[in-house]
């Protein structure tokens, strides 16, 4: 194996490592977003725990419908 070989592979090791971690980063800021959301909506509306449940749900499907269409989407 030749050093430019090594070297794209260690590229392409680093960039699926930062692809993955920009998903869970994108994950967690949606699910504490709609965490935040639902208490103030919560607060707002006096329905404490209606819309602290919905926003994560529907945050973390948004989060996975996302996963999957950038992992079944052909480049």
């Amino acid at each position: 194996m030749s050093t430019a070989d090594k070297d794209n592979e260690n590229r392409s090791k680093t960039t699926n490592a930062l692809r993955y971690a920009s998903w869970g980063t994108q994950m967690m800021v949606l699910l504490a977003l709609g965490v935040w959301g639902g208490l103030k909506l919560d607060e707002r509306l006096h329905t404490k725990p209606l819309f602290l449940i919905l926003f994560p749900l529907l945050a973390l499907t948004f989060s996975l419908v996302q996963l999957f269409r950038q992992l079944t989407s052909r480049k």
